[in-house]
């Protein structure tokens, strides 16, 4: 600040919440629209409260974002409610916090080098391609189921090596179900501790057992196994820290692993559904997808290097990363008193980080309302504040796999409209997003494919 260190700029209060509550009914009911409501009418920063005592802040300015997540991000934890997790993904990056949380990003930061995501590029279309194969025309999908079991077959394929033929039942629906349950407790003001029996946390911890029977089971096959693998789990095992030379134990493993199930398959599967949703809305930008892949894979296979070619396949992830972001909040609890921009935050305060009413806002972004991948041509994102867009955070702890989810995404949407034309279902109930763990399609996305002719894979040739 330029002025006196005594002098502080003053958030905006929203109007007073209920007495115990505060304003917990309305951000539950709808924190994007709550949270887009007190941007609209309270500025960069606007306090209410969760409760009765959590103070939080609603911040949505790009410099004070830089400097809770950057600059000044030793002064704030994750928030508490992410503690809520650990039952299910213990002490790994999304949820270990300060000295351990840096360590562990050096050991596993290898996973994710460039030389190692190019080498997943080929099972993330060989993956893709084997699970549409079964596809036919004017079938109609459950798109999110299938976008859940393509990256979920990816990330068993890449961090295991091991294809997973039931891999939803063996390990996506106890993890849906283990989300589930915990985005519940996370919205409860009260929530009952674990162990007292309820109907409930016997059901969130048989999940978490069937989750770590598999887990453990593939950790143990792999130590009594003699051929090197340059999967995500090999080189987890393999890691040694810089410092001591020590490596993860086998509980650590596991904890890292099943964050990299959470956020590497319930992420991009969400952002590939609105994807297909958002081109099914718009003719003339499947179109233009259409004509890209024409004429950078046509018939054949499509192949690693192919990725930087297939720019405008690039710009609608961009774009529905923009619109849709599967992050679409971020929150911090304040650990000591900090000044923010000239904003004071007093130990025990919450920030709260809105990717998604950020990424929506006008002074940033051009008819944001408006599905555009074309915003994202020339250079559109060096034009920006650093966070006028953060579809994978920011800072120490911005998402780590970010490179990995961006080419998985351009991929599989190339190799879906390589063979077909989605379509929305005649009779498909209003699609709303629902603010979970992350934005998903509320109900999920009933869609109907049409086999694209052969001549449409001729370049230049016309698509409708």
């Amino acid at each position: 600040m330029s002025h006196a260190d005594d002098v502080f700029r003053t958030s905006q209060m929203v109007p007073k919440g209920r007495l115990v509550s505060g304003h917990t009914k309305e951000f539950q009911t709808d924190p994007i629209g709550f949270l887009t409501r007190l941007s609209k009418e309270y500025g960069e920063v606007a306090k209410f409260r969760l409760g009765p005592f959590q103070n939080v802040y609603h911040v949505l300015n790009p410099d004070l974002i830089k400097q809770i997540l950057v600059t000044k991000q030793q002064s704030f934890v994750k928030s508490k409610d992410f503690n809520l997790l650990k039952p299910l993904i213990g002490e790994g990056l999304l949820t270990s916090e300060k000295d351990f949380h840096m360590r562990q990003r050096r050991l596993i930061q290898p996973s994710f080098k460039k030389t190692h995501i190019s080498q997943y590029a080929k099972d993330m279309i060989d993956i893709t391609m084997d699970y549409i194969s079964t596809w036919q025309h004017d079938d109609e999908r459950i798109i999110t189921k299938d976008m859940m079991d393509i990256t979920l077959g990816i990330i068993s394929k890449t961090m295991f090596s091991m294809e997973f033929k039931d891999g939803y039942e063996i390990v996506g629906k106890p993890l849906e179900t283990a989300l589930r349950i915990t985005v519940k407790r996370m919205r409860k003001i009260f929530r009952m501790p674990l162990w007292v029996p309820t109907k409930i946390n016997r059901e969130y911890k048989k999940a978490i057992q069937r989750l770590d029977k598999v887990i453990y089971g593939i950790i143990e096959k792999r130590k009594n196994d003699t051929v090197k693998h340059e999967d995500m789990l090999g080189i987890l095992m393999d890691a040694r820290d810089a410092d001591d030379g020590l490596g993860m134990t086998s509980h650590q493993v596991r904890d890292e692993l099943m964050t990299i199930f959470l956020a590497g398959h319930e992420t991009t599967a969400n952002a590939l559904s609105w994807a297909l949703y958002a081109i099914s809305k718009h003719p003339e930008i499947q179109a233009k997808l259409f004509n890209e892949v024409n004429s950078i894979i046509g018939q054949r296979t499509p192949k690693p290097e192919d990725f930087m070619k297939l720019q405008y396949t690039q710009n609608i992830i961009h774009e529905t990363l923009r619109f849709y972001p599967p992050l679409y909040i971020l929150s911090r609890d304040v650990t000591e008193d900090v000044t923010i921009g000239g904003y004071r935050f007093k130990k025990g305060d919450m920030i709260l980080i809105s990717s998604y009413v950020m990424q929506h806002n006008p002074e940033y972004f051009d008819q944001p309302e408006s599905f555009i991948p074309e915003r994202f041509e020339n250079n559109f994102m060096k034009s920006l504040p650093a966070f006028a867009y953060f579809p994978f955070g920011g800072g120490p702890r911005v998402c780590i796999g970010n490179h990995f989810a961006m080419m998985e995404a351009v991929f599989v949407l190339a190799c879906i409209a390589r063979r077909y034309r989605i379509k929305l279902a005649p009779d498909h109930h209003e699609v709303t997003p629902l603010p979970s763990l992350t934005l998903r399609p509320k109900n999920g996305l009933r869609m109907v494919l049409e086999e694209r002719a052969a001549e449409a894979f001729e370049p230049g040739a016309s698509n409708y």
